[in-house]
């Protein structure tokens, strides 16, 4: 490795090896790490680096550094990861290419080695695959010995290097990989774009942060003798080195040089001034050549100087000697070009240039790299001549090098690094004349849909092909979009929409809408149907167009989620039609797949529907769009389930799972296929394996739009198992996304609310849950959640009936969930024996059930084969078929509803059935009891909890909601012992509180005659 420090002993750092060792060590078994170190400018962390990587090579791992490049990068992304990766395929060679099999497609986006890019489009979806692939090549790598993959500055990484790291460091399992990184913490200001990056990744638990401090007295003293090559510098020296340098080992390396030289005595205490000295003691053609490599960039090739002085070769090398020589200049690894020894002195020089000897060394590199484009590396080209030029403050070049730049960067998926270079060009486009605008810029690129130019294509208009203002705002609206950053994606497409006049262009305004609509929708704002029913008019009654087959689309997708409608329906049909006619597949697709949705939801055609949608799958397997695949994969999976298929939601959920992940798609989409999956599983009573699949996703670390799905599914196998803490804390999780309106979210979790606070004894919190979820339009459609939802807001009603403070609001919310009963089509089988059970219950919460009833919703949920509602089901018939006095066509019911519970692990439900059968005196075993035990007659109310006969009598009167001195005087007993009493029993029921024992008192009908006398 080439040494960059004149110091020839490693000195201190001694704790910091130590980690970095253990750090190696804990990846070598196979459990990746990451460690940032940071520190001041010169502090000595690419020391510590170079002499960590040269033992971890010595113990057999294989080691790679990238460097962030701190100029001349504007606009260049995964610079220090391409460098990485190329000094990688030189050091292994076939090893690298097997293990890049089958990604090469993808990986040459990083690294042109790898071969041709792939055709695919260039979106979010395409960089999340690259990303993929890039984790599953240092899987591979990593597999049979430890990889130490590092990044050197970075401070001056691009968004597009963070965000490919962050992804590593979070998804990188089992494997042998250790990343580690440096960065400046004097750079990082409070907007700085790296510090929320570190904090993300230390909340992680495989990363550790290491701050570096500056030496101290004895630190120096041994650099020091390690430079002077004594045992014993002079005290004073380094008294005063110490003092001058203030412990940085840098300043301490350009002190104690400048002291060999002869200048010690002449230092002032400028800081430049001590950078500069090594500099100005080189000859004056040393010192030209030093000063115009300090604008080249942070790395400038031999070739490139060379052409940019145009000077005789020998002078050059020896002027190039010299500054290698005072160790100024290094060549890099490679041997191909040259690094200032550190950015301080870069920096230095290039801030003792003058302003326009800055702009004429720019102006040389620019025109030196225009005439020989091979002296830079292709992939870097576009991006290095968009910052000289800009740096030469030349408008008229940099504007059109800076959107040649853009459409590179989109091409390698780096979305952040386009839209920055867009950025420049809106910045530029004002400085530069008509002329410039007319002949050198390149032409549109490419913004999915948008219509680009500033004039009707059908005109006869030379101007039509030139790259306009606006076309420029489109290309920087996808790109802000693609690239996360929704807020400035709003603010371009506003100023977008300014440029426009909707009069002339209304296509061009409606993109604008829709894209406006679409990132207010991610950022959860209000305002996107509005944007959509403008873009709507505007593209009424035009003729057919992309555009407008995109807006009808956009339309009738988020009428599916939010309020279907049968208008909906003819935006879906009037989008497939324009679509077709445009020869826009993608959109034909998408506008299909709501379709299918909303055949589904509103004309409660359910097999048309499923047609629909498993038309469009296929449909989205031939045009070879993943995302497009996987969007119907998913919607078909959940469809499924809805109509009580969950076998076949299994299905298409692992084949979507599988197909995300051999697609580099599985964070994008795969938190709602791991949803569905877990959710059907739920349904079959695969309890265990649903949880299995959670776990497994909390190893992968899926995440995204979609968490609190995730959340939801937590909540609810934690209430399976009776941990209502951990459940509640989910469904506060789930909540926090704030998915305001879409049903198929908010639905699951206010049912969720609704049974938590009912196992709590808090019936008016639950009543509270459900008319809240009551109060939003838009249910059809979502039979299979909201027939439970209204089933479990009637059992609450039904066990808290006779409750006192329940009483005030019952009518009411029975009679609204009568309502929203009445607004449902049951189209399956599964809604059907909901919607039997929903009647059973409300008849029990007036008191007017009957074991028909109850019989009737058991045989209608028979047929699903599912294990919930038909274990409901038979709880409540056994307990009417106990009530109404045949005892054992009780039991026999209350033995498969036990039986079904514990298929699912409900431990909730089968307490339930527990308990009831206990109080009946009734086995649940399946043997043949005798005719004595059958004899036993049912317990007396409250035996079961062991609640003594003066304790039933307050229980009695507690549940009726009398308060402590109303009991007393009831009883003839002190208000005090009606305390203890009440405390007792609180403590034998294992309630919180009055109200918790009451619910459960009621629920349990504990005194049934207090609710025969009450006429409940």
């Amino acid at each position: 490795m080439q040494q960059t420090s004149v110091s020839p002993v490693f000195v201190g750092r001694g704790s910091e090896i130590t980690e970095l060792t253990d750090a190696l060590r804990r990846a070598g078994t196979g459990s990746p790490q990451a460690v940032l170190i940071g520190g001041e400018a010169g502090v000595g962390k690419t020391r510590l680096l170079e002499e960590f990587l040269e033992r971890a090579a010595a113990q057999g791992a294989v080691t790679s550094l990238g460097s962030c490049l701190e100029v001349g990068a504007e606009g260049l992304p995964y610079a220090p990861l391409a460098a990485a990766l190329r000094r990688l395929h030189r050091s292994l060679g076939a090893e690298l290419e097997a293990a890049a099999a089958g990604s090469e497609g993808h990986l040459a986006r990083l690294l042109s080695e790898f071969g041709e890019v792939d055709g695919e489009p260039n979106d979010e979806y395409s960089r999340a695959r690259l990303f993929e692939h890039t984790a599953r090549l240092f899987e591979r790598l990593g597999a049979e010995r430890t990889l130490v993959l590092a990044v050197e500055d970075l401070h001056w990484s691009d968004r597009s290097t963070r965000e490919l790291l962050a992804f590593l460091v979070r998804t990188l399992h089992r494997s042998r990989v250790l990343l580690v990184a440096t960065y400046r913490t004097d750079d990082l200001h409070r907007r700085h774009p790296l510090r929320p990056f570190l904090a993300e990744l230390e909340r992680l638990r495989t990363v550790q942060r290491l701050e570096l401090a500056r030496f101290d007295r004895r630190e120096v003293a041994a650099q020091l003798a390690g430079i002077l090559g004594t045992t014993a510098p002079d005290r004073q020296l380094v008294d005063r080195i110490h003092r001058r340098s203030e412990g940085n080992p840098f300043f301490v390396e350009e002190l104690a040089t400048a002291f060999e030289d002869g200048f010690g005595a002449g230092l002032t205490d400028s800081l430049r001034d001590i950078l500069l000295v090594r500099v100005e003691g080189l000859d004056e053609e040393a010192q030209r050549v030093v000063r115009i490599a300090a604008e080249g960039g942070s790395h400038v090739e031999h070739a490139l100087l060379a052409a940019v002085l145009d000077d005789d070769e020998e002078a050059l090398i020896e002027a190039l000697r010299a500054a290698v020589g005072a160790n100024i200049l290094r060549p890099d690894s490679e041997g191909e070009g040259y690094r200032f020894r550190h950015a301080l002195v870069r920096e230095a020089v290039s801030d003792d240039l003058l302003p326009g000897e800055r702009h004429r060394i720019n102006r040389r590199f620019a025109l030196a790299v225009e005439a020989q484009p091979q002296l830079v590396p292709g992939d870097a080209l576009p991006a290095r001549l968009a910052n000289y030029w800009y740096h030469a403050h030349d408008p008229a070049r940099a504007l059109p090098t800076a959107l040649d730049a853009a459409r590179a960067a989109r091409r390698r998926n780096a979305f952040a690094e386009q839209l920055g270079m867009l950025e420049r060009a809106l910045e530029l486009w004002d400085l530069v004349s008509e002329e410039v605008l007319a002949h050198t810029l390149r032409p549109y690129d490419w913004a999915e849909t948008y219509p680009p130019g500033s004039c009707d294509h059908s005109a006869a208009d030379e101007d039509c092909d030139r790259i306009q203002l606006v076309d420029v705002l489109a290309e920087a609206v996808v790109a802000a979009r693609r690239c996360g950053d929704r807020e400035r994606g709003l603010s371009l497409a506003k100023r977008g929409l300014r440029l426009v006049d909707e009069t002339e262009h209304p296509v061009r305004a409606a993109w604008f809408r829709i894209n406006r609509a679409r990132m207010l929708g991610s950022l959860r704002r209000s305002g996107d149907e509005e944007e959509i029913a403008h873009a709507l008019r505007l593209v009424e009654h035009l003729p057919p167009s992309a555009v407008q087959a995109e807006v009808l689309a956009l339309g009738a997708g988020t009428a599916m989620l939010k309020k279907p409608t049968a208008e909906a329906i003819d935006l879906a049909e009037r989008a497939i039609r324009i679509a077709q006619e445009v020869g826009a597949h993608s959109v034909e697709v998408h506008a299909r797949m709501t379709l299918g949705g909303l055949r589904y939801d509103v004309q409660g055609d359910a097999e048309g529907g499923l047609a629909e949608l498993a038309g469009a799958v296929e449909r989205a397997r031939r045009l070879g769009v993943p995302d497009l695949l996987l969007r119907g994969i998913n919607n078909l999976a959940s469809m499924q389930r809805g109509l009580g298929r969950p076998e076949d939601a299994v299905r298409l959920a692992r084949e979507g799972l599988e197909f995300a992940d051999g697609n580099g798609l599985l964070r994008n989409i795969g938190t709602i296929l791991t949803g569905n999956l877990v959710e059907a599983l739920t349904d079959l009573g695969r309890v265990r394996e649903a949880a299995e699949v959670l776990a497994a996703c909390e190893l992968t670390s899926l995440s995204g739009t979609h968490a609190e799905f995730l959340d939801r599914m937590r909540g609810e196998l934690a209430l399976l198992k009776g941990d209502l803490p951990t459940a509640a804390t989910m469904l506060a999780q789930a909540r926090s996304a704030n998915r305001v309106g879409q049903v198929q979210h908010s639905v699951p979790i206010s049912r969720l609310a609704v049974r938590l606070a009912a196992l709590g004894g808090r019936p008016l919190e639950a009543r509270a849950e459900l008319l809240a979820a009551l109060a939003d339009d838009g249910r059809p459609g979502h039979e299979s959640d909201v027939y439970p939802l209204l089933a479990e807001g009637a059992a609450v009603e039904a066990d808290s009936r006779g409750l006192p403070q329940a009483e005030a609001g019952r009518p009411g919310a029975l009679a609204a969930i009568a309502a929203a009963a009445a607004e449902l089509r049951p189209r399956a089988p599964l809604h059907h024996g909901w919607a039997r059970l929903l009647e059973a219950e409300l008849a029990r919460a007036e008191g007017a059930d009957t074991p028909e009833r109850w019989a009737a919703a058991v045989e209608a949920l028979r047929p699903t084969g599912l294990p919930y509602p038909l274990a409901l089901a038979l709880l409540r018939a056994g307990e009417a078929e106990v009530q109404a006095g045949r005892r054992e066509a009780g039991a026999e019911l209350l033995r498969e509803a036990a039986e079904l519970a514990a298929v699912r692990n409900d431990r909730v439900l089968g307490g339930q059935i527990a308990a009831l059968a206990e109080r009946a005196g009734l086995s649940l075993a399946r043997a043949e009891r005798t005719a004595a035990a059958a004899a036993v007659p049912a317990p007396a109310a409250g035996d079961s909890f062991n609640l003594t006969p003066r304790e039933r009598d307050v229980l009695r009167l507690l549940a009726r909601g009398w308060t402590n001195r109303q009991i007393a005087e009831e009883l003839y007993i002190s208000p005090k012992t009606a305390s203890v009493h009440v405390s007792n029993i609180l403590g034998k029921l294992a309630v919180g509180g009055r109200g918790e024992a009451a619910a459960l008192a009621h629920r349990l009908r504990l005194f049934p005659d207090d609710l025969a006398a009450s006429g409940r």
